[in-house]
């Protein structure tokens, strides 16, 4: 079987030294620079458990070399997603399963409020073009809950989580999806089988739209975000604001915000995927992340004034330090 991940950050690095490890499957890579060098010379490298897991890798920047893949898992940042999409036709024919593995809500999570209102959402689907470039029944949604990063190109580090979650956008069970969950778990995922995967994005996304962008603004990491009683009862008013809005949407938050903060401490000192941007100069990824939801508070005209203070306030910050490109809201 023929697996091609697109986007070999932490995620992407993470998923693709995992499956490496199956000797049935033949795992490539498409990317660029200086991982595209690093995944050629040393093949995939996944640090985890105190050993580095090294095995082959077919990598390349021209999906055409690569052509039709079984799977295809693109783990982009978000801001890449509309420049990049377009271009893995080749990698994809009617049978390719294409598993969105991306921070925030994907592009093709408001499909049918696309179709019903006949407007894309801007903020994750600019004038449509990421739902063109990939078919919709070929998608599969995947949430990861696991922490990683790249050390350096090509070579990733585990740090925390081992849980991914599988599910079919239009909800219920397949037998596509359960292969993949099956496929992830016998590389050592913990993966579950979801009839609900819009509710599992959205819940993650309730967790980390706060903890993100504040630390992007602050610098601060997780624990001394919610160690400041002012800052940690403001992510809870964002979080309960974000609750109202996924009762619109079929979405149902069943915890409180102070359930999941004492959650998230538990994790301890982590940096965020947006903070460690941040810190690298790259691109933040706020429009899946928050400019998605500031964009559905205008859509169903819901008041909320602590998403579009803390939308506002990250996206000027990231606009100044280069690190944002405002989305046509």
């Amino acid at each position: 079987m023929k697996v091609c991940i697109v986007g070999v950050g932490a995620i992407g690095g993470f998923i693709g030294g995992r499956l490496a490890t199956n000797n049935n499957l033949t795992v490539s890579a498409l990317a660029r620079g200086d991982s595209l060098n690093a995944l050629n010379k040393y093949g995939w490298r996944l640090e985890q458990d105190g050993e580095v897991i090294q095995r082959p890798c077919i990598a390349t920047e021209s999906a055409e070399e690569l052509g039709v893949q079984d799977i295809v898992f693109i783990a982009l940042k978000t801001p890449a997603l509309a420049q990049v999409l377009p271009t893995l036709a080749p990698l994809i024919d009617e049978k390719t399963l294409v598993v969105s593995a991306m921070n925030g809500i994907p592009w093709w999570f408001f499909r049918d409020i696309e179709k019903q209102s006949g407007q894309v959402f801007q903020s994750v689907n600019p004038q449509g073009k990421n739902s063109l470039a990939i078919p919709y029944e070929n998608i599969i949604g995947l949430v990861v809950h696991a922490a990683a990063i790249r050390k350096e190109p090509g070579l990733i580090q585990h740090k925390a989580g081992n849980k991914l979650i599988i599910g079919e956008p239009k909800g219920d069970k397949s037998e596509r999806a359960e292969m993949l969950t099956n496929m992830l778990s016998d590389v050592g995922f913990d993966t579950i089988h979801s009839e609900n995967i819009r509710s599992e994005i959205w819940f993650k996304l309730w967790g980390n739209m706060t903890i993100n962008p504040v630390s992007a603004v602050t610098g601060a990491t997780a624990d001394k975000i919610l160690q400041d009683p002012l800052v940690r009862k403001y992510c809870s008013s964002v979080m309960n604001e974000a609750a109202i809005l996924g009762e619109h949407i079929g979405c149902m938050i069943d915890e409180d915000p102070e359930t999941r903060h004492k959650g998230t401490e538990k994790l301890g000192a982590f940096k965020t995927s947006m903070l460690q941007d941040v810190e690298n100069g790259g691109a933040i990824e706020l429009d899946s992340i928050l400019g998605i939801i500031y964009e559905l508070t205008q859509r169903l005209e819901i008041e909320s004034p602590n998403i579009e203070s803390l939308f506002g306030l990250t996206r000027l910050f990231a606009t100044t330090k280069g690190l944002y490109k405002k989305a046509e809201l």
